[in-house]
């Protein structure tokens, strides 16, 4: 590791004084914020130029500055009767040309200038119906911030609200929920869980298959979304594909942590801008384990690989048609070990193989029946596998392995969403929309039980239809209030589950700049597909068919507050009610609201809907966004996560952890005329998570650990802590950039707990730890 790190140093060093002064293009299309019309005739100013440079937008609102200075740079965007945005100190690189586009909201009345910065709290949103509880996604950030492994996942985790104590897995928990309630959106359609080695119904996995460099920025609610979200009662991460450069072709080359990876882009048609897009990543960890990186997995070396594309066509002046695709295959083999293994691995007396494999590909269409009224369209089908065999040796005393369990789970997914939007004048905005899912899933699961045989906990082939259908107004009373409200229906048809939910959000804007937005929202979730399929040898027919939706009442209330010009002030006050919980219809202290705190399915029989949960807090949040070459954010959340199972009894729910604290900043400085020196900080702090004491006598009876259940999540583990730098060096050169960076995470080798275990070797109970110290290296070439 160590030769590692003065290779990269020398590779810095020796390309300080290559190249001259350099300049690049920034292109990108101006839209209308309510109805996605292009605008015609937006002036366009890069800011501090001279002389000055600019350009107009063309008939299809599109525009380009050539000649545009490589680095930092904030341009301006003006156009009668709507809102002047400016983007300030966006990334100009050599390599790759810069595309930023724009939506501009009309003008109610005449008001000062909005400035739009790049990454801010209340930057601009894809949707814009949604003003409270939501964050603009710069996909800056991913690359950007120390420690998020350029996983989009993992750069949420910064945000107020939004917790994960956990180094082998990117979960997000947002407000003491389940990771299992986020939805995942990627270009209209709800997916699966887009992670490698997942687990169907969770939404986490140690490695992202969403490659930060094809996506574009998009946004992240925590709370009471607007009425064309569902099937959730946590969060919603709603991500876009960017467009491919339709003018020329580009390359990038990227190594690192998540893989060795290749991406081109380019024009399919120059006359009508139809571009495509392609990146393809294979793993790399085999190469880092060769020179000594520990990375929690033992001796063994996960193996994954993941391909991304999009094709945008335009198929007429009022047209255009995506094509559009994601998908990954990983898999993993731990053999046995003993069980003070020194590497701390998660799997010791058992030989467990993985493997699993998630993708989505899908066709958007949309259409402009006139600038105020267009229909978008998007059909797509998607797949999510995992397989699991483990051979133990834990309960016979021949030392010869034998088959433990079989798992085979497969979700085949048939979409479409079809919205329409009507733009009725400058105040009002109509939406609607039907989302339809189809459904199949093919599980079969078997145990191997103490008798010596096999008990099939899972042999079905089961479909159904997922129906939801909603409506949404957006009301901007006046240039400082809005009102949003909406409805939205969800029919399961596999047991005729319905909901009805409703949405309301009102924001207000003081003459001081301070803006206050409350917003409420009734919501509800189906149960993952297999667990309706479930089997047990109590219980052998599927008595969790029945189980209703999971429902919840968020109210939010926040205070948003421009300090200084790059300072931003955000305070929010949350508490969500949960209802209908599943929990077992005898006494017991079990929930499904505690799912994702262990890494397998923990299914119960005979399931009710009468369970409770609430979460309440606090978040805060001071960010200086970046300009003058550094920036820094400080964000924090107290709160309470209790749940209430059939013994009627409130406990803390596995994921809360009290507070959460996160301290990032970093710098730029420039090191002759066209190299960048990068240094970035970050330090977390999360509360320890609750979980439910061992046993001891009767682990030591069993053989193996076995748990307390009537003491459910009463023992807290210590404090989660953890901080981590990089440094970096970018070079512009006359055709190419590169870059050169090491991100060290866990810099202070900090042990965080992660999980108790009765050893049987020693008869006692014993800690397992998260990752050490981990460095990274990483190689980036755009040209």
């Amino acid at each position: 590791m160590k030769r590692i790190i003065v290779l990269w140093i020398v590779l810095m060093v020796s390309g300080i004084s290559m190249g001259l002064a350099q300049t690049q293009t920034i292109r990108g299309t101006i839209l209308d914020a309510d109805s996605g019309y292009p605008l015609i005739g937006v002036n366009v100013l890069l800011l501090d130029s001279d002389p000055i440079i600019g350009a107009v937008t063309d008939i299809n609102g599109n525009y380009s500055i050539e000649n545009a200075p490589v680095g930092r740079v904030s341009l301006s965007f003006t156009y009668i009767g709507y809102n002047q945005v400016i983007l300030s100190d966006q990334l100009l690189e050599k390599g790759k040309e810069l595309f930023l586009n724009v939506r501009l909201e009309e003008e109610i009345t005449t008001i000062d200038e909005v400035v739009i910065t790049a990454g801010k709290l209340d930057g601009q949103l894809n949707n814009d119906a949604a003003i409270v509880a939501t964050r603009a996604f710069d996909i800056e950030e991913t690359r950007r911030y120390a420690g998020t492994r350029n996983d989009v996942a993992r750069m949420a985790t910064t945000y107020a609200g939004v917790i994960n104590s956990d180094d082998a897995r990117n979960d997000i928990i947002i407000r003491g929920n389940s990771p299992s309630g986020l939805l995942w959106r990627l270009e209209g359609i709800d997916i699966p869980n887009p992670n490698h080695y997942n687990a169907i119904g969770t939404t986490g996995g140690p490695v992202s298959i969403l490659n930060n460099n094809n996506l574009a920025n998009s946004d992240f609610f925590t709370s009471a979304f607007p009425s064309d979200y569902g099937n959730t009662v946590s969060g919603v991460f709603d991500l876009k594909l960017r467009k491919g450069n339709s003018f020329k072709q580009e390359f990038l080359g990227q190594i690192g942590f998540n893989g060795l990876e290749f991406g081109a882009e380019g024009p399919i048609s120059k006359k009508n801008r139809s571009s495509y897009l392609v990146n393809y990543r294979y793993s790399t960890l085999g190469i880092f384990k060769a020179l000594g990186v520990e990375f929690g997995t033992g001796a063994a070396i996960p193996e994954y690989q993941d391909l991304t594309f999009g094709i945008d066509l335009a198929t007429g002046k009022n047209s255009s048609l995506k094509l559009f695709g994601v998908g990954g295959i990983s898999q993993i083999h731990f053999e046995p070990v003993s069980e003070n293994d020194a590497n701390g691995s998660l799997y010791t007396t058992a030989d467990l193989k993985n493997r699993a494999r998630v993708g989505v590909v899908g066709l958007r269409h949309e259409y402009f029946f006139n600038p105020n009224l267009n229909l978008s369209t998007t059909l797509a089908a998607s797949q999510q596998f995992t397989s699991v065999i483990i051979d133990s040796v834990h309960n016979n005393t021949s030392g010869v392995q034998i088959d433990d369990i079989h798992t085979n789970q497969t979700i085949n997914k048939i979409s479409l969403h079809s919205r329409l939007n009507y733009k009725i004048d400058a105040r009002n905005n109509f939406t609607t929309g039907i989302m339809l899912d189809y459904l199949n899933g093919i599980f079969k699961d078997s145990l191997y039980t103490q008798e010596g045989t096999w008990f099939e906990f899972a042999n079905t082939d089961a479909t159904s239809w997922l129906i939801q259908a909603y409506a949404l107004h957006q009301w901007k009373i006046n240039s400082q209030m809005k009102f949003v409200g909406g409805l939205r229906y969800s029919h399961l048809t596999f047991n005729n589950s319905l909901a009805f939910e409703p949405r309301l959000a009102l924001s207000y804007t003081t003459n001081q700049g301070g803006t206050y937005s409350l917003g409420y929202g009734l919501h509800s979730q189906m149960q993952p597909l297999n667990f309706y399929s479930w089997r047990f040898e109590t219980a052998p027919t599927e008595t969790n068919a029945d189980v209703d939706f999971t429902r919840s009442h968020h109210v939010t209330f926040e205070y948003n507050k421009r300090l200084a010009p790059k300072l931003h002030l955000k305070t929010a006050l949350f508490y969500q009610h949960i209802f209908d919980a599943p929990v077992e219809s005898n006494p017991s202290p079990y929930s499904l609201l505690n799912f994702g705190t262990t890494y397998g399915n923990v299914y119960k029989p005979n399931l009710v809907n009468e369970g409770l949960g609430e979460n309440y807090g606090l978040e805060l949040t001071i960010e200086k966004y970046f300009s003058q070459s550094y920036y820094f954010m400080v964000s924090g959340t107290v709160f309470e996560s209790r749940y209430q199972g059939s013994d009627k009894i409130w406990r803390n729910t596995g994921f809360n952890s009290r507070y959460s604290l996160n301290v990032l900043g970093g710098k730029e400085f420039a090191v002759g005329k066209n190299g960048v020196v990068m240094m970035d900080l970050a330090f977390t702090a999360v509360g320890g998570r609750y979980t439910t004491p061992i046993d001891l006598e009767a682990s030591r009876n069993a053989g193996e650990t076995v748990y307390f259940d009537e003491l459910a999540f009463t023992q807290q583990y210590d404090d989660y802590l953890r901080t981590d730098f990089k440094i970096g060096y970018r070079l512009n050169m006359k055709r190419i950039t590169q870059e050169w960076l090491i991100d060290i995470q866990n810099l202070f080798n900090r042990e965080n707990p992660f999980e108790e275990y009765y050893n049987p070797q020693t008869g006692n109970i014993d800690m397992r730890n998260q990752l050490g110290r981990l460095i990274i290296p990483q190689y980036r070439i755009l040209f």
